[in-house]
């Protein structure tokens, strides 16, 4: 299997906040011209200007673009019933995609992110992972403390079971000729449960893209002392194609473990560490964001869907 060397970061404390700044949150990203042109040019050149973006913003692609469908199917596994939102593009699908949310649940940004991947020619589908738990609206929502007790609530098995019973959903699109190729994207929370759905899914999946989601596991559930040799463990058994995207500057997921992580995975990978992004980058609508990562990983993503999922 492939492994593709991980991008140094410098070696010094950085403050995540500093890779927030205005200065480079209007920073365009160099060289992206070519990219963009040939991969997802359009969303992909919105993601680096960044003009309006770190703080809510109309969508890239809105709600009623003409070119997609979009729904909120009802999904259902072992008795449970879950919500979902979901769009496809009208025209043939090449794939399906399955976007796992961050702490925000399904908030407006992450709506975006599903259309998203539909104006790229995929049926791309949110699970509600807090259905049931009584979690309130992440649209415009700026404190996490109200979502922490949900999140706490979720159950890997279930969570499991919900993402597998939106992949299902989604490769049996109605203009598909037959059965789609599935891939697997998550964001912070979204991440970490992307990631082990390249273990525990990993018969459902052709392809995973982490943006800066928990990579050590631990009782603490914290990074605190080095690594001990079960944190990562479980890098054995990921069989998923698996691409990364993580911030130098991130001091919840922090480099050195992204890097242990890359140096124990078996599997055809690509990890990716941004040395001017912090956590969060990739959320437009927040200070957090950073348009140079943002953009490239948004590239990077399609790419490896292209190669692995798309029909």
């Amino acid at each position: 299997m492939a492994n593709v060397p991980i991008d140094a970061v410098p070696e010094r404390p950085l403050d995540p906040n500093d890779a927030t700044s205005s200065a480079l949150r209007r920073r365009t990203f160099v060289g992206l011209g070519a990219a963009a042109a040939g991969l997802g040019g359009t969303i992909a050149a919105a993601l680096a200007q960044a003009q309006d973006f770190g703080k809510p913003h109309p969508p890239i692609v809105p709600d009623d673009d003409p070119a997609l469908a979009v729904s909120t199917p009802s999904l259902s596994h072992d008795g449970r019933t879950l919500d979902a939102y979901a769009a496809a593009p009208k025209a043939q699908p090449r794939g399906a995609i399955v976007v796992v949310q961050a702490i925000w649940g399904l908030d407006a940004q992450l709506r975006d992110v599903v259309r998203r991947f539909a104006k790229e020619g995929y049926v791309a589908i949110a699970p509600d992972l807090y259905a049931g738990l009584g979690a309130p609206s992440g649209d415009g929502a700026t404190d996490a403390s109200a979502f922490m007790p949900i999140a706490a609530k979720l159950a890997d098995a279930t969570v499991d079971a919900d993402i597998r019973a939106a992949a299902e959903w989604a490769v049996r699109a109605p203009a598909a000729p037959s059965a789609l190729r599935a891939g697997v994207t998550g964001f912070c929370m979204g991440g970490a449960i992307a990631l082990r759905q390249a273990v525990d899914n990993a018969a459902v999946f052709s392809a995973a893209s982490v943006f800066y989601g928990k990579v050590r596991y631990s009782t603490a559930n914290n990074n605190n002392g080095p690594i001990t040799p079960i944190a990562l463990a479980y890098a054995r058994d990921v069989r998923v194609p698996l691409l990364g995207s993580f911030g130098g500057r991130d001091t919840s997921i922090l480099p050195d473990d992204v890097r242990a992580l890359n140096d124990r995975l078996t599997v055809e990978h690509d990890i990716k560490i941004y040395e001017e992004a912090g956590h969060a980058f990739f959320d437009d609508t927040r200070p957090s964001y950073v348009a140079t990562a943002a953009a490239d990983a948004w590239s990077r993503t399609l790419a490896w869907f292209a190669r692995r999922v798309a029909a």
